[in-house]
């Protein structure tokens, strides 16, 4: 959950109101973006537009991400949240597993190496969750959703991550080892119940903190039914059970594995959009190391309608859209205007989420949960490094005027 699902609403007895200017600017949007893609690339490329698409609404219509997540289970002792991430990285890995270990070609997991880089990275980018308000999946979704501060963390995303990726290089120098496939060490069915055992620990780690404030657990993740209104109206203007948005989510990405080769991910596209911008005025790119490398080259050499990840992030923010004007919410976490040390607090999250992204390998989405779903040790250190600068975050986010 984003800060922006905290501000929902309760709806349950109100009248289904669609705004309908901002569903039509998304269909439109989405048609457009479509046909050009489509001409630009190939049906596969449309195709994980679409599943971009699909994955906003769910974001959006299932209030489902990280940060406020981790931040319940911190402040308010809930592990609701927590518990829902633990059953989508358990999915996910059953399914997405085998898959990368079928034999098919073209198939490339989510894998990175092991070091200062990940560790410093994922450090700040959990600090950078709590202050910018949300993730890499919980910023584009909210920008899509209307949110104005997300904006600005989603500008200086872009620029944090630049900085990075120019910095990378040095930081890959520093201490650290080659990535750690646990299917390796394990096999397949092995690195699956290893990675199931480690869920499982961290599950009743959130359950006993839970219990100790509150004496109960409240099971909100594994709601089947909508708590509100019928079926047909849930699905179009949610919110959607936690176990509805898991199902399609694990389900997205591992379509994302099979239909473009590797699982989902989404700062990378951030990193392209920035040095295109700076090439635009005047920076030559290619002085810096990183900007070298095959992917990267390719990727600032071709259109950004070539990329996967920016395909995808086009699809998610205007799935994020569509959603919020079928839920008749669009800019509605905007409607009391942000302070300036809450826009301040935008400013540096941003940062430290875009550079912290560049230096982890990734996001929740790229680093975390894809990197679990590949099985790759990475993705554990991501995550404790990740939560321990999340705590520090939570700490800051008085002093910017942010609510906990």
């Amino acid at each position: 959950m984003t800060d922006s699902a905290v501000l929902q609403p309760d709806l349950q007895q109100s009248p289904w109101q669609v705004d309908r200017f901002i569903v039509s600017t998304a269909l439109v949007g989405f048609a457009l973006l479509g046909g050009l893609i489509w001409l630009e690339t190939a049906p596969f490329m449309v195709a994980l537009f679409a599943i971009g698409t699909v994955l906003g609404m769910a974001l959006y219509h299932g209030a489902f991400g990280f940060t406020a997540g981790w931040r319940n289970l911190v402040v308010k002792k809930r592990g609701a949240g927590m518990r829902a991430q633990l059953l989508l990285f358990a999915v996910s890995s059953l399914v997405m597993v085998p898959m990368l270990h079928s034999g098919q070609e073209g198939l490339v997991g989510a894998v990175a190496p092991v070091g200062t880089s990940l560790m410093v990275g994922s450090f700040l980018f959990g600090i950078g969750m709590q202050l910018g308000g949300g993730c890499g999946s919980g910023t584009l979704f909210t920008v899509g959703a209307g949110n104005i501060r997300m904006v600005v963390t989603l500008v200086f995303f872009i620029a944090g991550a630049v900085l990075g990726s120019i910095h990378l290089p040095w930081w890959l120098d520093q201490p650290g080892f080659d990535p750690v496939p646990l299917v390796n060490s394990f096999g397949i069915t092995g690195a699956i119940l290893v990675q199931f055992v480690g869920l499982g620990l961290i599950a009743w780690w959130v359950n006993r903190i839970e219990r100790k404030a509150h004496g109960s657990i409240e099971r909100d993740e594994l709601l089947w039914k909508s708590q509100g209104h019928g079926l047909l109206r849930t699905l179009f203007s949610g919110r959607w059970p936690f176990t509805w948005a898991i199902l399609i989510l694990a389900a997205g990405n591992a379509l994302t594995l099979a239909i473009g080769g590797a699982p989902w991910s989404i700062t990378f596209a951030f990193n392209v959009w920035g040095a295109k911008a700076l090439e635009v005025v005047g920076v030559n790119m290619a002085q810096f190391e990183f900007w070298t490398w095959d992917y990267p080259a390719m990727a600032l050499k071709d259109s950004v309608l070539t990329n996967i990840p920016s395909v995808m992030n086009f699809g998610l923010l205007l799935g994020a859209m569509l959603a919020a004007g079928l839920a008749n919410r669009f800019n509605e976490a905007s409607r009391n205007r942000p302070e300036g040390r809450q826009f301040l607090a935008a400013v540096v999250g941003g940062l430290l989420l875009g550079y912290g992204a560049r230096l982890g390998f990734g996001c929740n989405i790229g680093a975390l949960f894809s990197g679990i779903a590949s099985a790759s040790l990475h993705a554990w250190i991501w995550f404790a490094c990740a939560f321990a600068g999340s705590l520090i975050g939570i700490r800051l986010r008085p002093w910017f005027r942010l609510p906990n």
